[in-house]
């Protein structure tokens, strides 16, 4: 809009204001929302075409967000005819393995909707695999891999379905149920923090010792944990002990060092990630 009238907080009009100035603004044809900033602008024309395209933009953000297909809303989405196809993106810690889910689940085509493999490959999630499935409306399934820490902030801010599974069976029967609404997720995995392996020690009777830095979130004793190599997983099991220089401790947080070895496994290389998390019940959504 055009600015009519600047008042500052005693009533009194004002031609300008500047830093530190508080006004009360007339003339806009809308109300800003807290925190917006103001620019002026040589021409009102100038003006209205930004703002006219911001709200544009802001629209089709808004209407791509609604549309994120996930495994929890697909039947009824299939039921009201707004899907005819579900988008897969597939990543898996083998060739052979991402091949044999493309195939397993495409057979699960019917005539309502026809399930199409995108993309499949080799290697952890990554933020292009996320931004794939966004522009796309696909669902993300992971084989043995887990999606790396940006990954899995950009698929919660974007709204992407990302299914991890261990067995093929799973991920057919859980595509299977969603098509015909019978999908019941009672169990969430919460990722609660990573530790990044920097060196390596043998003790006696113990075995391997990973000196490890924490770099997201905290490491908890009794938390379940897996060793992820590349983002792909190559064991998962829980801690032998955790160490806070020389003293047991039940937790260490972000930023800080530890010593941890892992119960029945002594095959930790430097530079692997481990990644604590915990299951918790969730209440089903249909």
């Amino acid at each position: 809009g055009r600015i009519r009238a600047l008042t500052n907080d005693q009533g009194k009009r004002l031609k300008s204001a500047g830093p530190s100035v508080p006004v009360e603004v007339t003339g806009l044809d809308g109300v800003p929302s807290a925190g917006q900033n103001f620019v002026v602008m040589e021409t009102e024309r100038a003006a209205r075409d930004i703002a006219g395209r911001r709200v544009e933009k802001a629209r089709e953000e808004e209407m791509a967000q609604s549309r994120k297909v996930t495994l929890a809303d697909l039947h009824t989405r299939i039921a009201e005819g707004e899907i005819k196809e579900l988008p897969i993106v597939i990543k898996a810690d083998v060739q052979g393995s991402a091949e044999a889910v493309a195939q397993a689940l495409e057979k699960l085509s019917t005539g309502e909707v026809r399930v199409k493999v995108i993309h499949g490959a080799v290697g952890g999630i990554t933020e292009t695999d996320i931004n794939l499935a966004s522009a796309s409306n696909a669902i993300v399934i992971g084989f043995n891999v887990r999606p790396e820490a940006k990954a899995a902030a950009l698929s919660e801010q974007s709204g992407v379905d990302v299914r991890l599974y261990n067995v093929i069976y799973d991920a057919t029967d859980d595509v299977k149920k969603a098509m015909e609404g019978l999908l019941a997720p009672t169990l969430e995995e919460k990722v609660i923090g990573r530790a990044e392996v920097r060196q390596l020690f043998r003790a006696p009777k113990i075995g391997t010792i990973a000196g490890c830095r924490v770099t997201q979130g905290v490491v908890q004793r009794g938390a379940k944990r897996r060793v992820l190599r590349d983002s792909v997983v190559v064991y998962q099991g829980q801690l032998a002990s955790l160490k806070h220089f020389k003293d047991d401790v039940r937790e260490v947080k972000e930023g800080l060092e530890c010593g941890l070895s892992v119960q029945n496994y002594n095959d930790v290389k430097e530079g692997d990630i481990l990644e604590f998390f915990t299951i918790e019940e969730i209440q089903r959504t249909l």
